[in-house]
């Protein structure tokens, strides 16, 4: 090899390893101009740094030129082709080559296993077993268990591993490791470990192996065993450790492991403060976050696309979403994660149309979402009960093709359930391809929600059936539908079963749902005395559900104990208050119900302005009671005017006890009469095209009255109609209400 050879050699690899491919064509054009005819050697660091810096057009150029080219001009042309996926232009070079030795089979065979095609790499291999056995080495048995791995072929995989045992390979770590890697990847976990007990020289990649199988399987005591016998330790060992904890639900555990990797002084890289960030977030611990989020911006991680996202969800786990939108705002790269995580965050923190206003800014961002995005802003819709706009997203989902995702499916379910849309949630759920325990827990939900018992009790019962375990949610939903269905013991059975069959401790919704039951069957000293052996005191909801049942059934005594043991738990919330006003004032205790008031303004309780909307062509409308500004005042007055002859004609009759204020009769009428949901329901009838539901939202809880109220405008007018208040759905039809008499 000549001196100039040798020099464009050292300058042709200073080009690739610094990227620069116009200083390599520079380099190219001198040796044309000063060497008349370039030894093959020099051809060949051509090709090379051509194929490096990704030109396979002048790679190509400069092979064809090589007048005889040997096994490495070969070599390093169909490598280039291989690793770039040009399979036809690889198969080309391989069959026109005059020789084969363990590179070029190795290349083809990468070459089809990068790109998943197990059928041509099996072929290939198979093809060096009998031509070219003398060449297999550590890299085709490691390329063939990668390939196994990735697309599960596992029985592939123990196939290889036959081979390697039989052609003595068994000891070498290279192919150890992903044969390790395949077997814990296939929940073959102590065939994994044995294959690691019979390695006779470990080093650290295996042992971080082997902690990452075994934490994958919840093997958490095995690993930290694995992890302190370790005799060296590298930064990947204790993300591998911090990761696996976090997978596993053991958020402390990983915050004490990351002091303690500090401390030792080891480098961190995305995905330990990846992991870390998770643990904060699954622990809300706000101040670690914060921590963590300082040590990324010293050790300048901050720009780092992987590490933004996590600290935008810490952020939102934390419930501190002006901070994760900071986070986000000043994130240099963002891809779908990093949109996912804020829009996710804001659906979680209850600010469902913030989310949906992420989703528009990622699409006109050019981000295309994937399943897991497009069902959590379906969900976001479903918690609106905006049918209009999830139906938008249901057509992105089927022209897309994530419709057949289960997570998009299970949100659609959801969405047409919470919205009422019972008959088009069930036909969602029967054209799954595979469902879920979520997408059973959705649709019995959906039928609880609106009051089909039956519905409920049978698909619960068909869900057993089928073998998927129910959870705490399938449960809430069960209980709820017994709740409205009068079903007391079936409800008691039901709770009982949750501990004794399918081992769930029941949380405050179960309880509150019994509560509920035993309330809306009038038990209501039964219903004192299940509070009273709770393990834990009912939360606003319970003792809302139990007030009210005391108001229907006029049971002061039971409603005064409510009452004062609501105020002890949240001494600011008006709830207690206004409902044992709403018993005083059914009884015609007017200074009872004047000393709560005194009480409340002594307190600073306030009672929130009741307010209810409804969206119209994109527009959200806003009511209040009595409302004077809406610009359709005149039409909507109009139109309960006329309601009222009508309802009174059908047997309406104001319940007055409703109004907390000791006026005249007909001022009280006239306050119901101008409640917001009236007002909504009205501009409804007015705008809305009849056939379509009107979908309501109310901030408070429907009073009494007005529920009675428009189950009769339902039945009068033929429409349905859909109420969220603060506590429930309701769907309004033909005069009757999901929720049944007891709202």
């Amino acid at each position: 090899m000549s001196l100039n050879s040798n020099y464009y050699c050292s300058v042709l690899k200073i080009c690739t390893e610094t990227r620069n491919i116009a200083q390599a064509k520079k380099i190219h054009c001198h040796i044309l101009r000063t060497i008349k005819d370039p030894e093959t050697f020099l051809l060949n660091n051509l090709v090379n740094a051509y194929s490096k810096l990704g030109d396979l057009t002048y790679a190509r150029n400069v092979f064809d030129k090589i007048p005889q080219p040997n096994l490495f001009s070969w070599n390093t042309i169909l490598f280039t082709y291989s690793k770039s996926g040009c399979l036809s232009e690889m198969k080309d070079i391989f069959n026109r080559m005059p020789k084969h030795d363990g590179v070029s089979w190795n290349s083809l065979i990468s070459g089809y296993a990068s790109r998943g095609l197990v059928t041509d790499a099996v072929k290939g291999y198979r093809s060096m077993l009998r031509y070219g056995a003398a060449d297999l080495n550590r890299i085709t048995f490691s390329t063939m268990l990668i390939l196994s791995s990735s697309q599960e072929c596992f029985d592939l995989g123990r196939q290889i591993h036959g081979q390697i045992v039989k052609l003595g390979f068994g000891s070498y770590v290279f192919v150890c490791c992903p044969l390790m890697d395949m077997y814990s990847k296939a929940g073959f976990v102590y065939d994994a470990k044995r294959v690691f007990d019979e390695t006779p020289e470990r080093n650290v990649v295996m042992y971080n192996t082997m902690i990452t199988g075994l934490l994958r399987y919840g093997m958490v005591e095995d690993s930290w065993w694995l992890f302190h016998s370790m005799q060296e330790k590298d930064s990947i060992s204790w993300t591998t450790m911090i990761t696996g904890l976090t997978q596993n639900g053991l958020y402390r555990e990983a915050i004490d492991l990351f002091r303690e990797m500090r401390i030792e002084g080891l480098a961190m890289d995305q995905f330990t403060f990846g992991s870390m960030l998770t643990g904060c977030g699954g622990l809300i611990a706000l101040k670690e976050g914060k921590q963590v989020h300082a040590f990324v911006i010293r050790t300048n991680h901050q720009d780092n696309v992987f590490v933004g996202s996590a600290l935008v969800d810490m952020y939102c786990k934390c419930k501190l979403i002006t901070s994760a939108e900071a986070v986000f705002k000043r994130m240099t790269q963002k891809n779908v994660v990093s949109w996912t995580a804020l829009l996710v965050g804001y659906g979680q923190n209850g600010y469902s149309e913030e989310a949906i206003r992420i989703f528009r800014d990622m699409q006109r961002n050019g981000v295309t979402p994937d399943f897991y995005t497009l069902g959590s802003v379906i969900s976001s819709c479903a918690n609106l009960a905006s049918l209009e706009e999830g139906a938008q997203f249901h057509g992105q989902a089927i022209v897309s093709g994530l419709f057949f995702f289960t997570t998009v499916s299970n949100a659609l379910v959801t969405l047409y359930s919470k919205c009422g849309s019972t008959e088009d949630a069930n036909r969602l759920f029967n054209e799954m391809n595979f469902r879920d325990e979520v997408s059973w827990t959705a649709l019995i939900s959906g039928y609880s929600q609106f009051g089909k018992a039956d519905e409920t009790i049978g698909l619960f019962e068909k869900m057993l059936a089928h073998g998927l375990k129910p959870d705490e949610v399938t449960f809430v939903g069960v209980l709820s539908a017994c709740s409205r269905a009068g079903l007391v013991e079936k409800g008691y059975q039901y709770f009982e079963s949750m501990v004794k069959e399918h081992g769930i401790t029941p949380v405050v919704d179960h309880y509150t749902c019994m509560i509920d039951l035993l309330s809306r069957a009038g038990r209501l000293e039964e219903a004192r005395r299940f509070i009273n052996k709770m393990p834990m005191p009912p939360d606003a909801i319970g003792w809302s559900t139990l007030l009210s049942s005391c108001r229907l059934h006029g049971n002061l005594e039971i409603g005064k104990w409510a009452a004062a043991s609501f105020q002890e738990l949240e001494p600011h919330n008006p709830a207690g208050y206004i409902l044992l006003s709403s018993i005083y004032a059914a009884k015609g205790k007017w200074d009872n119900v004047s000393e709560l008031r005194r009480g409340m303004r002594i307190k600073g309780v306030r009672k929130e302005p009741g307010c209810s909307w409804i969206k119209y062509k994109g527009k959200v409308h806003i009511f209040s009671a009595d409302d004077q500004t809406s610009p359709f005042l005149d039409q909507i007055y109009a139109e309960l005017e006329e309601l009222n002859h009508k309802m009174v004609e059908e047997g309406y009759v104001p319940d007055l006890s409703y109004v907390l204020h000791d006026v005249e009769e007909s001022q009280k009428t006239k306050m119901l009469t101008y409640h917001s949901e009236r007002l909504a329901i009205a501009f409804g009838l007015i705008f809305i095209p009849p056939g379509l539901p009107i979908r309501i939202v109310k901030n408070l809880r429907v009073c009494g009255d007005c529920h009675n109220a428009t189950k009769i405008i339902s039945k009068i007018t033929r429409r349905e109609i859909l109420v969220r208040d603060a506590v429930r759905f309701h769907l309004f039809k033909d005069g009757t209400c999901s929720c049944g008499d007891f709202w």
